[in-house]
């Protein structure tokens, strides 16, 4: 067992060492990662080491499946960019294992994710200074708003919600062909009874519109690699690499453990990365050697909200008790480690539809035929010409992610802000992945903020294995009271008029549901409903790190990712865990917090008493 001889001294003599020669180490080139590394380098002229665990597609031949926006569902389902984890059976989900992929790779999850830019609710951060509680005011909204607004270049320019010169492009996309899709579902919201809102990730969150989307005006995925990191590493000007020499980037290495001296943690020890098992975990081959990289100031990690707990537990940080079973050395008892694991649910409601209105000519495949069956299109035309008009000019209909609409709700009277998301897709997906041959829309439909709670935990004390990812899916009766409630409200929606010219039947769930009838809803719900990839809270703010990401009880360690999140936002996650990154980056340098933002933001006048 390879974790077993990490702390010996059969690894130790093959060892090398890089002490001294990095003022920071930071653990995971992902959304946070990256970003941190990019203001550590650049604005304040340290020396960084940044270790990532997965490669870099740039110059390989299947560089396009990240950087098109519209082929997001190639590396979802392979392990060569992705840690591809699975939950372990969900007890209140009839037992189902479901999917969980994280990126392995430069931009981490942002070089994977669907695209969609969603900072959330403002109360979101409201209630974040309350969480956190000493130092918590740093997280209002008014304060990190400033934060959004510098990482952000947006696509219509700046505004006191909008960043305007930032690393992160974000913009919108209208894809001709499935434009008229697109807006029935937005009027189809209107007809409902909900508002028809400008933006989002402005004033006013609650109702539908347009979607914004990391993409860049040229039609790339912006990822954090393509935004923070590549201008260092290929870079186009004196100012980018003079930073871009001050920055090590070493890639395909595997942090195993932090070093300590007594509670200080002066560096990390990293193996070569093995071959990645599909379904999480890797093969047991090793070359036997291991490396030690040593940090003057701070090591950073930003594994994310599975890896960033993982490594303190390998390195005796976490609850004694399950550490001790598990034959792993106890440095610090702190058993808030992998706990208050949170993620969002969601399902997906269908059409067939009349009209050919749908991405189902671009993207439906056929089955059966292996690894070629992702290649094998049904009408290999219209996507070659997409391809090589997206490879040539950024156009078409490889240059969107296809979220390009969605809607925010209340699903109640008395509930102040939207807890419930919408991302509408034209087409229907079977499973998660792949397109049904055949006309068709669907809606994306979730809680956003679950009451339900769950734990990430070491399976053994083997690195290698895989850890125990349990969201523990609707394990509040509050949670299925809402999941209902969405579903219900998803459908009278999709039943509006605007939709009647297109629809042709109701796939999923089918006509003959009863949704008068708890008990069948929420069968459906169990058997239907899939991750929607946002984890965190892990090492939540407040609990096992303070407001500014220091590790309690540890010196010279940081956490800076999505487990930091005392409580998700309302919405998809990376957005704000670039923004989380900013604004530790500022903290780590010392800097003077940008001044707070007067903004405001909506509130419905009649929350307390209307639905909508």
């Amino acid at each position: 067992m390879l974790s077993k001889r990490l702390a010996r001294s059969t690894f130790r003599k093959f060892s090398t060492s890089s002490e001294g020669s990095y003022d920071y180490i930071i653990v995971g080139a992902g959304s946070a990662g990256a970003t941190i590394a990019h203001r550590l380098v650049k604005d304040a002229g340290a020396r960084v080491l940044l270790i990532e665990n997965g490669s870099s597609h740039y110059g390989r031949w299947d560089w396009w499946k990240i950087n098109m926006p519209a082929a997001l569902t190639y590396n979802l389902a392979d392990a060569k960019y992705n840690w591809d984890f699975y939950t372990v059976p969900q007890r209140h989900m009839d037992g189902r294992r479901l999917h969980q992929p994280r990126g392995r790779a430069l931009g981490g999850s942002s070089s994977l994710n669907a695209m969609a830019y969603v900072r959330g609710h403002a109360l979101d951060y409201e209630r974040w200074a309350k969480e956190i509680g000493e130092g918590g005011e740093a997280w209002s909204y008014r304060s990190i708003l400033p934060y959004y607004r510098k990482a952000q270049t947006h696509q219509e320019g700046e505004s006191t919600y909008r960043g305007g010169s930032g690393p992160l492009a974000v913009t919108r996309r209208r894809s001709r062909a499935v434009q008229a899709i697109n807006d029935a579902f937005v009027r189809a919201g209107e007809e409902a009874g909900y508002p028809r809102t400008a933006d989002m990730n402005g004033f006013q969150q609650e109702g539908f519109g347009a979607m914004d989307m990391t993409v860049t005006p040229d039609g790339k995925r912006a990822s954090t690699w393509e935004c923070y990191l590549k201008p260092l590493v290929h870079p186009k000007s004196p100012e980018e690499e003079a930073a871009g020499k001050r920055l090590k980037l070493i890639t395909n290495e595997m942090a195993v453990r932090l070093l300590f001296d007594k509670t200080k943690v002066v560096g990390v020890e990293t193996i070569p990365a093995p071959t990645p098992k599909k379904g999480g975990g890797f093969h047991s081959e090793t070359s036997g050697r291991t490396e030690k990289h040593f940090a003057k100031t701070e090591v950073i990690l930003s594994a994310g909200a599975v890896g960033s707990p993982q490594l303190l537990m390998m390195s005796g940080i976490g609850n004694a008790k399950d550490l001790e079973s598990l034959g792993v050395p106890v440095l610090l008892d702190q058993p808030s480690v992998g706990a208050n694991l949170q993620d969002h649910l969601e399902f997906y409601v269908q059409y067939l539809s009349k009209l050919p209105c749908s991405l189902y000519p671009w993207a439906a495949t056929f089955p059966g035929l292996g690894l070629l069956s992702k290649y094998a299109y049904r009408q290999p035309w219209r996507a070659i010409h997409s391809g090589i008009l997206w490879m040539l000019a950024g156009r078409g209909m490889g240059s969107s992610n296809h979220f390009e609409v969605g809607g925010f709700i209340r699903s109640r009277e008395g509930m102040l802000h939207p807890d419930l998301q919408f991302h509408f897709i034209p087409g229907i997906v079977t499973g998660q992945l792949d397109f049904l041959p055949e006309h068709g829309y669907q809606a994306h439909c979730g809680t956003m903020r679950p009451t339900s709670r769950g734990t990430v935990q070491l399976a053994t004390s083997n690195i290698l294995d895989a850890p125990l990812i349990d969201p523990n899916f609707l394990a509040t009766e509050e949670d299925r009271i809402d999941m209902r409630a969405g579903l219900r409200l998803s459908i009278e929606i999709m039943e509006q008029k605007a939709l009647e010219e297109f629809k042709k039947e109701r796939h999923a769930p089918l006509e003959n549901i009863n949704l008068d009838s708890d008990e069948e809803v929420d069968a459906w719900i169990r058997s239907s409903s899939h991750s929607g990839y946002h984890l965190s809270c892990t090492c939540a703010m407040g609990k096992v790190v303070d407001a500014e990401g220091r590790v309690k009880g540890l010196e010279n360690l940081r956490i800076a990712d999505a487990s930091i999140m005392p409580s998700m936002t309302s919405g998809n996650l990376n957005a704000p865990t670039i923004m989380m990154a900013e604004l530790i980056a500022d903290r780590i340098r010392g800097e003077t917090p940008l001044p707070p933002e007067d903004a405001a933001w909506y509130q419905p006048p009649d929350w307390q008493t209307s639905q909508r």
